[in-house]
């Protein structure tokens, strides 16, 4: 995530905007879950927590930042400021949290964008109460001042190396990337990462011919939803993030959770295998507002040419290749397309996402034969190395705990609202009514460009528990004119019931989650009583069924969990 630093918070647009004589009434007295301004809506220990839990990872980045590695630095800082995001404490009703995330904001733009103002780093130790190095924070605070060091490329960075060393003395470092000059907000590396020859030559030992014996069985017996060939690259990235890419990898299983539901609920209205969903963690490593250096964006990396495609605006005010579910939405239909285009094929539907239909027929054109191992010589190399990493994104993502990665707990799912306000409202006031802040309600809201909402009717999220309040003050602020303004509850699970758009009261739609549902509930749900012998795979073909889908289904962690007899498992029949 990038984190937007500048916050907007102006009460005073608030009172003038609203009636003062009902909001804070609506706030205090509402049914629906607002805290309201009460000074102890958060226990001491939790408030404690959540400054211990941001100053380990703030001081985690100032390490990396002083050892170099300044995107996984970025990582940490994120991190810092998600620790207060994603507390559920209203962090402005608390002085300590307040200011000790104010100046943290603060600091980390200072270390990000230098300028003449250096950050503050032993001043916000004091703030916060963290216990940070004087040495380290000096350290990092020269980092700000002096120009641009020679900087030697690891293995699975992308560096832009000017032709003389002596060049890069006319070049401040700005932002966390590696280039030695500003590179507006680019986030992500233009090509996957290159194999080396250790990672190559370990898919040669009798463990690892065994194991991709396993791979094959389990591609033949349909468990990730849809056919691939395998092919020993794929196992080559599995042994890269295995070994170098064990930090994307983490990184990225953690921040699935927060977009995994949502995405596999949209690709399966769509139709789609629900492992595909996986690209988004090669694509943007599950950051709404990645971007990278040719122009892309989101969490599924759309250039605005096929953004456009499939209704995803780009103005002055919003772009909606930010967003949670339209660019989710827009995703699963543009791999629909080019599923349908190669005759279902993924793994060419996968090339094509990554460099266009163009390139991949030609180079069908030239292999002569309708199969990504036999185009793979013709495609662009980012391409070759592109499709082989997300299916070893795929097998590690199904199976975590037998490649090393079982420790990695998801975060949890983000839980908001959905409410459709009124042309050009102000951010402001929804973080008011919400009991919030501005950052809280952009970071809810990537595809915002500003801190109003666009001039048209637009549905925007704010935190769970807070739509019928603030739907209410917004109807009465009104008077009822052309009031636009209708709420839908979203919480885990996938099945979504219409929104009535209403003048006159707010209809809210709630997401339920199947698994807390009766069996008769749910059509074609069946209950399965283990017997001995029986596992996941075992059960799922004898309904002919996906063994990832069960897993998923019963919250199993892999396809290997193991069962006991007598234990009831569900099954989705189709």
């Amino acid at each position: 995530m990038k984190t937007n630093l500048f916050r907007v918070f102006n009460l005073t647009t608030v009172i003038i905007f609203l009636s003062a004589s009902f909001v804070f009434g609506q706030i205090s007295t509402s049914s629906s879950g607002a805290r309201g301004f009460e000074p102890d809506n958060a226990g001491e220990a939790k408030i404690n927590q959540v400054t211990t839990d941001a100053g380990i990872h703030f001081k985690q980045g100032l390490l990396l930042l002083n050892d170099g590695r300044r995107p996984m630095a970025r990582e940490e800082f994120d991190k810092a400021v998600e620790a207060f995001l994603m507390s559920n404490i209203n962090v402005t009703t608390n002085a300590k949290l307040n200011n000790c995330y104010n100046q943290m904001l603060d600091t980390i733009y200072r270390i990000e964008f230098p300028s003449q103002q250096l950050p503050q780093i032993q001043s916000l130790t004091l703030t916060c109460g963290w216990n940070i190095d004087n040495q380290l924070a000096s350290n990092v605070i020269k980092l700000t001042q002096a120009p641009a060091q020679s900087t030697t490329a690891s293995n699975d960075q992308n560096l832009i190396k000017p032709d003389a060393v002596g060049a890069q003395a006319e070049f401040k470092q700005v932002g966390f990337s590696d280039q030695v000059f500003e590179s507006n907000g680019d986030e992500l590396a233009m090509l996957p990462p290159e194999l080396n020859q250790e990672e190559i030559a370990s898919t040669e030992t009798p463990v690892a011919r065994e194991e991709y014996q396993k791979i094959e069985f389990a591609i033949s017996n349909k468990s990730f939803g849809f056919f691939f060939h395998m092919n020993p690259m794929v196992q080559q990235y599995i042994n890269y993030y295995r070994g170098r890419g064990r930090v994307t990898m983490e990184q990225g299983l953690a921040r699935s959770g927060m977009f995994n539901r949502m995405a596999r609920h949209i690709f399966r209205e769509e139709g789609l295998p629900e492992n595909i969903i996986w690209l988004g963690q090669v694509e943007s490593a599950w950051k709404p507002v990645a971007k990278s250096q040719v122009g892309a964006a989101g969490l599924w990396q759309f250039m605005p040419g096929t953004g456009a495609r499939y209704g995803l605006r780009v103005n002055g005010y919003m772009d909606e290749r930010n967003s949670f579910e339209k660019a989710t939405r827009a995703s699963a239909q543009y791999l629909k397309f080019l599923a349908n285009r190669y005759a279902g094929n993924w793994e060419l539907a996968m090339a094509a996402y990554n460099c266009g239909e163009g390139n991949v027929d030609r180079a069908i054109r030239r292999a002569g034969a309708n199969d990504f191992w036999a185009a793979y010589p013709y495609l662009p190399r980012e391409t070759r190395n592109y499709v082989p990493n997300i299916l070893a994104v795929i097998l590690i993502a199904n199976n975590p705990n037998y490649y090393g990665f079982g420790h990695i707990r998801p975060l949890p799912q983000l839980q908001y609202e959905l409410i459709r306000v009124n042309p050009s409202t102000n951010l402001a006031t929804i973080a008011q009514l919400s009991d919030t802040t501005v950052d809280y309600i952009r970071w809810l809201n990537p595809e915002f460009r500003s801190t109003v909402t666009p001039p048209e009717p637009y549905t925007i999220r704010i935190p769970a528990g807070k739509g019928n309040n603030v739907a209410a003050v917004l109807r009465r602020s009104s008077g009822g004119a052309n009031n636009l303004v209708a709420t839908t509850v979203m919480q885990q699970g996938t099945n979504v019931q219409p929104v009535a758009l209403s003048t006159k009261k707010v209809t809210s739609g709630v997401y339920s989650t199947p698994n807390s549902a009766p069996a008769n509930a749910i059509k074609g749900l069946q209950v399965v009583t283990v017997k001995s012998g029986d596992t996941v795979a075992k059960i799922a073909a004898r309904f002919g069924v996906s063994a990832v889908e069960v897993a998923q289904l019963n919250n199993l962690p892999s396809i290997d969990s193991p069962l006991t007899v007598g234990q009831q498992i569900r099954v989705q029949a189709k």
